[in-house]
């Protein structure tokens, strides 16, 4: 995205402590090229403003909406992502900061990622190094449902058979689904925005594919329990591929399910799939192996950054396919020949908690 189009505004009454910090980083901000727009319910990044009592959901009008949202506090407590990350997840943010004045920031993303920084020089430069790569990624959330599916693949074929077997597997191993709270966290109002805004179904981690050929691949929907993938159009879709100028996956439905969203990851292995013949089938874990290439920055789920970044790491290794990548902050992605030659190089060798740095 180009840089012009990153408009930013604020939200809510900040302290005056807080307001000095928002004042340092709207010149950061400014200038990197981001243009503070005041008048606008549509920004790409929203700075919201919080205090500890009375917090509000942040309720975006457009999904591209970048929120941040920021507190201040006098000190830390014992558990900080015990104590401030609920105010994340119920005011519907992407990030959250929690600043000491004149010590520290205490960063927070939905996928638990906490970092802190202390204040120091280039204090205000390292926040917005921090902000940048997740406020200015954009997402591919957008599906178009096109009812082309050869009536013979409505029941599927050995290909998607595979793929469901493959999540049975995952599911032995208690990696897929492992359910992310927000749900149990939101009021049922607030919960029921989120599924509406971003056309979600249910919240799970992890997602697969398999080539069907030069173009198409099966791949598990959005939310699905992938222990259970057994109906096509609705736990497993046809990616057949992904228009720019509307920034939506294409998926290939059959006429007589109405279909369900395909994983929010579909653009990363659609990259990889398209610059990648020899790469036949991709698995994504919340889930970490020792040693491995690593993205350098932390993109969020389903944006077209952060698909690059992974096929980067796809593209300079040895063989791509037979690939692991590291996710910073987030997980792995695994290319292979072949469903079970992904399930062979990894069995007994993944950690179930992911670094955080």
């Amino acid at each position: 995205m180009d840089r012009q189009t990153l408009t930013f505004n604020f939200n809510g009454q900040a302290s005056a402590e807080l307001d000095g910090l928002v004042q340092r980083l709207r010149t950061v901000f400014e200038a990197n090229g981001y243009c503070y727009v005041k008048n606008t319910n549509t920004p790409r990044v929203a700075l919201n403003f919080l205090s500890n009592d009375g917090v509000k959901a942040y309720r975006r009008n457009i999904p591209e909406t970048f929120v941040l949202s920021l507190m201040e506090v006098s000190k830390a407590p014992s558990n900080p992502i015990e104590e401030w990350y609920p105010y994340l997840v119920r005011t519907l943010s992407n990030m959250l900061l929690v600043y000491i004045p004149g010590k520290r920031a205490h960063f927070f993303t939905l996928d638990l990622g906490y970092f802190v920084e202390d204040f120091s020089e280039g204090f205000y430069d390292r926040l917005f190094e921090r902000i940048h790569p997740m406020a200015s990624s954009v997402l591919v959330v957008k599906n178009r449902f096109e009812p082309d599916l050869e009536p013979e693949l409505w029941n599927g074929d050995e290909l998607s058979g595979m793929l469901s077997e493959a999540g049975k597997k995952l599911g032995e191993w208690d990696l897929l689904p492992a359910a992310f709270p927000i749900d149990k966290i939101l009021p049922p109002k607030d919960f029921r925005h989120v599924q509406r805004l971003y056309g979600i179904g249910g919240l799970s981690y992890g997602n697969l594919s398999v080539r069907k050929d030069e173009q198409r691949f099966w791949m598990s929907a959005s939310g699905v329990d992938k222990s259970k993938l057994r109906v096509v159009g609705r736990d497993i879709l046809m990616v057949k591929g992904y228009d720019r100028r509307e920034n939506a996956i294409v998926l290939s439905v059959p006429t007589i399910v109405e279909p369900r969203r395909v994983s929010v990851d579909a653009i990363e292995h659609w990259l990889i799939y398209q610059e990648h013949p020899e790469v036949k089938a991709i698995i994504h874990v919340h889930a970490w192996m020792e040693g491995v290439p690593t993205t350098l920055f932390q993109y969020p789920c389903g944006t077209y950054q952060l698909g690059q970044a992974v096929a980067e790491k796809v593209r300079d290794a040895a063989d791509p396919a037979e690939t692991i990548v590291g996710l910073k902050n987030h997980g792995l992605t695994v290319t292979g020949r072949s469903l079970s030659h992904i399930l062979e190089r990894i069995d007994g060798k993944l950690l179930k908690h992911v670094p955080m740095e």
